[in-house]
This record gives structure tokens, sequence and C-alpha cells, in this order.
């Protein structure tokens, strides 16, 4: 799991409801788990070489001053950081508020929000990129599938998208991360390529790596890389 996503209890923007007790039940306890790790967490993924890869390609893509949207951007590094050093205006949105805090300090060129990214307000073709960064995990697998094609809208034609998982079927499975119990719901690598596909984007390039995270709990996890465009 490299940066983080957002999940949260407030209500949702989009319809004026209240999110489901269950979804809201996830929030608070994805909340709960990242502020516990801090950035013990930042430091146990920094030697990812894979997600360095995949930042510059998403550079060298991007045309100056991009919009960028980073959904569970945790501590702001590397990927705000990194955007944001290159000229781009990037929001990050975390549901984290010690994740988000530690951004803010971090990345002061960046602006971030402590929220849930499923109730954050998105309008067509706002962003020139999003970057999903293992950000879904803690999602049951039908929110994935929501959150993704509404992230795609939220591009502009053309807009870049960079998606990053664990690629395992898994669904609802509970599970121990850097000494913290989370639930953990996930597709195969096909699937997951699939799923954005048929969110409307043309996947361009696919990178898989195999990464263990610098921390004494940490044990090897496969990761997926995924960047495409939006048709």
């Amino acid at each position: 799991m490299g940066e983080r996503q957002g999940l949260g209890d407030s209500g949702d923007p989009r319809d004026g409801r209240g999110l489901p007790d269950a979804a809201a039940g996830r929030g608070r306890a994805a909340a709960a788990v990242f502020d516990a790790l801090g950035a013990e967490y930042e430091r146990a993924f920094a030697a990812s070489a894979a997600h360095r890869e995949s930042l510059e390609r998403l550079l060298a893509d991007l045309a100056p001053g991009s919009r960028v949207l980073d959904v569970g951007s945790g501590t702001g590094r590397p990927t705000a950081q990194t955007l944001a050093a290159a000229g781009h205006r990037v929001l990050g949105v975390d549901v984290s508020p010690v994740m988000t805090a530690l951004a803010a300090r971090q990345v002061p060129t960046a602006e971030f929000r402590c929220a849930d990214v499923r109730d954050l307000l998105l309008s067509e073709g706002e962003f020139d990129a999003v970057c999903v960064y293992f950000s879904l995990l803690q999602m049951e697998r039908g929110e994935q599938r929501e959150l993704l094609e509404r992230l795609v809208r939220s591009l502009r034609p053309g807009g870049l998208l960079v998606a990053a998982t664990v690629p395992v079927d898994a669904a609802g499975v509970d599970a121990v991360f850097m000494g913290q119990p989370v639930r953990v719901s996930s597709f195969g690598a096909e699937e997951f390529t699939a799923l954005i596909t048929r969110a409307g984007v043309a996947v361009e390039w696919e990178h898989s790596a195999l990464f263990t995270p610098d921390h004494p709990a940490g044990a090897p996890e496969p990761h997926l890389f995924l960047h495409g465009r939006r048709h």
C-alpha cells in the first residue's frame, strides 16, 4: 500500500445524504489506522522505485501548470511534493487529520483537504490528471468502481489517470498492515485493468513490481501501476 485513500464519515454533497452506516464505519477505521501510522507510513514506502518511475512518467506527460488531484495524498510525499515542485497545481485529499496536517507542513505549495474523497464534489473535466496511488484498498469493490468512474469524469478529455493497487483477488478480507488491523478489498491485475478501461480510460502503460515496506512488520507486496488517458 503506497499513498493513501480518502475514507471518512461526512455527508455526501452529491445527493445531500450522509454515507451509509457501514461506509462511515469503514471511514472511521481507516482514519484511525493512518492517524496511528503518521510519518512512519511515509518512511516505510520511501524506497519504492516503481512509484518514482510512475511519477517521472506522469511529469513527462503533463503540460506546465497542470491541475492535479491526488486521491489519498497521505503525508504529501512523494506525489504531491514532486508535482508541486514541478510547478503543477495540486489538490490532495485524505481522510486522516494527522496525514493531512503533515502534508500541509511538508508541501506548503499544494492544497490539502481532510475529507472523504467519495464526498468530494467533482466537476466534469476540472482536472488535467488524477492520481490514485493505492488509495482504494479499504473501499468495497462496488465503491471502487463507482469512485473510479467519477474520477475519470473529473478529467478533461485526454486527461491522465494514474492508478496503483495491490493486485490481489480479495473482497472484505481482514488483515494486518504495519501492525494495524485493516479490511481490504481489491482486484486481480487483469480485472483491475478492465475496471479502468470500462471507466473510460485507454491504458497506455502498466508496470508490476514487488515491494517490501521498510517496517518491522513489512511483508512483500505485489504492486501494479497503470497510466492512461480519458477518451
